[in-house]
């Protein structure tokens, strides 16, 4: 024990007082018995996580003077607000015993000596060097590092090495599960007992405002499993998007926004067995991002759907309304006329599958400039779990693309952002079959050869005056047209979104790593 832990000792401390939280709690909000080094509290919202672990802490620094413990948390402001403030944090259950807070020493002091040390995880290296004997780490599912796993340097990876104080070192981990290489790495180890919960279960102790709003916007979805019954969700082979992509961006309040949009992807009917109408709000903030702001997507007649269009148009004052045609035709932007004849409509015709123009779209939020506000449930629901094999329309998921590509300026390389991703080894060994729809490009995305009629001996494709750029040469020699990486050519064949056969040919001759490049590059330009 430390002179300061002698000291504040013989100062009066009145001893552990315990037994009221162990008489009370539910039996997976307790330490589990037997040996461990890590007690992984798995649960949903509002499952009494934070309470578990705040009166794990302070039994261990009550019953134990002089020890030293860590409480990491995913921010600094998210370790002083929730796991030490919070209203079930380690001040609001210490009782008798309460320690001391110095918020610019990131320290708490109990009167027996014990002290417990605040870290974010956004900053490893904060870890490298103290050593503890025990730890508390909040929400390490959400973790800045949390998807290296438990590699060197990573702020889970410094706690564990020096947690090696005492004879009996641990850990409790309490978080809301995501498929993340931290998550698998914790509970696939023989050394970590696992308790779970779920919202359902401190439902008697919630404020009814929470219930609302959570259980209101999780329940009956994929990913209200993960954040009400705290199961760990699996990536769906194949699709575009997973869990950890949109958790990663999230944000609880978006910027000021230079533009936003509503856009709305009708379904083909109005009947029972017809789709939900997509309606999707999103907002191009000053930074240059793409904020998703709210999900309106729905299921009802025409004029229904039209009104909650036209009320979210009002509600997020937005630029205009974009209006896929290909179901409804003229009658898309009549409806939307009935209801309001002021809103601005823009309508617009799928030129290109599905998965041409949802793959831009998804590179984008790789790239980590496409943020969801808040909590969208069903609609995150069917961009995690829809795949291009599928077959189904996915609604809610089209108007997001639809909304996101008017903001961006259409992604300009989204075809050819997808074959060059696929060309520098996605697709190796795909037999080439032509797709529907997409002139020029093969069902494995990629460019499908023209033939030029050049004399032999005379190349069809030499390089532009640009970098980046092609000429290739007219079927009949009189001519070269210039072929930019996304996919731009400067004959009349290359408009309204079509490709060229001049395109196709220009990048099938291309060095794929280069064209990755220049594509990526190119794609991304409109929204830098």
């Amino acid at each position: 024990m430390t002179a300061m832990a002698f000291e504040a000792a013989a100062a009066g401390w009145n001893g552990p007082v315990l037994p009221e939280w162990r008489n009370t709690a539910r039996p997976e909000q307790l330490p589990p018995d037997g040996q461990w080094l890590t007690w992984a509290f798995i649960a949903g919202r509002g499952a009494g996580k934070t309470r578990s672990a705040a009166e794990w802490v302070n039994e261990k620094a009550q019953s134990s003077p002089g020890v030293r413990i860590a409480l990491v948390g995913r921010t600094p402001a998210d370790v002083r607000d929730v796991m030490i403030e919070g209203e079930s944090g380690i001040l609001a259950v210490a009782r008798e015993n309460t320690p001391v807070y110095q918020s610019t020493k990131r320290r708490l002091t109990w009167p027996n000596g014990s002290t417990a040390y605040a870290y974010s995880a956004e900053v490893p290296s904060q870890l490298r060097g103290p050593q503890h004997h025990y730890a508390w780490c909040d929400e390490p599912a959400a973790w800045t590092d949390a998807r290296k796993g438990d590699v060197l340097d990573t702020a889970w990876n410094n706690l564990m090495l020096g947690l090696r104080l005492g004879s009996d070192p641990r850990c409790v981990a309490t978080t809301t599960p995501k498929p993340v290489a931290l998550i698998r790495t914790i509970l696939g180890r023989k050394s970590t007992a696992v308790t779970r919960g779920s919202t359902y279960d401190n439902l008697a102790n919630l404020a009814p405002s929470f219930r609302d709003e959570v259980l209101t916007a999780y329940e009956g979805t994929r990913i209200g499993r993960q954040e009400l019954l705290g199961e760990l969700l699996e990536d769906v082979e194949g699709a575009l998007w997973t869990v950890a992509m949109i958790d990663g961006d999230r944000v609880g309040a978006p910027p000021d926004m230079s533009r936003i949009v509503v856009a709305v992807d009708p379904s083909g009917g109005d009947g029972p067995h017809s789709d939900e109408q997509g309606i999707v709000v999103a907002g191009l903030g000053v930074d240059g991002d793409v904020y998703i702001l709210a999900d309106r997507s729905c299921k009802l007649s025409p004029h229904g759907w039209a009104s909650r269009a036209v009320a979210a148009f009002c509600e997020f004052a937005a630029d205009r309304i974009i209006a896929e045609v290909n179901y409804g035709g003229a009658m898309v932007a009549s409806t939307i006329g009935q209801v309001d004849s002021a809103v601005p409509v823009k309508v617009i015709t799928a030129s290109r599958g599905k998965v041409q123009r949802a793959e831009p779209v998804s590179a984008a939020y790789e790239k980590h400039r496409i943020h969801h506000v808040g909590a969208l449930a069903k609609l995150e629901d069917q961009m995690t779990t829809w795949t291009p094999q599928d077959g189904t329309s996915p609604d809610r998921l089209d108007a997001l693309v639809w909304a996101v590509t008017e903001l961006t300026g259409n992604f300009g390389a989204d075809a050819w952002l997808a074959w060059a991703k696929r060309k520098a080894g996605e697709a190796q060994g795909t037999q080439a079959q032509e797709t529907p729809g997409t002139p020029g490009i093969t069902a494995a995305g990629e460019p499908q050869p023209a033939q030029s009629g050049e004399p032999a001996g005379r190349p069809a494709v030499t390089d532009g005056p640009e970098p980046g750029t092609w000429l290739v040469r007219s079927s009949d020699g009189q001519r070269d047209y210039t072929v930019t990486a996304d996919g731009r050519c400067d004959c009349q064949a290359g408009t309204h979104g079509k490709r060229c056969r001049h395109v196709a040919e220009a990048h099938a001759t291309a060095d794929p790593a280069l064209l990755l490049k220049l594509a990526r590059d190119a794609a991304f330009r409109a929204i830098r």
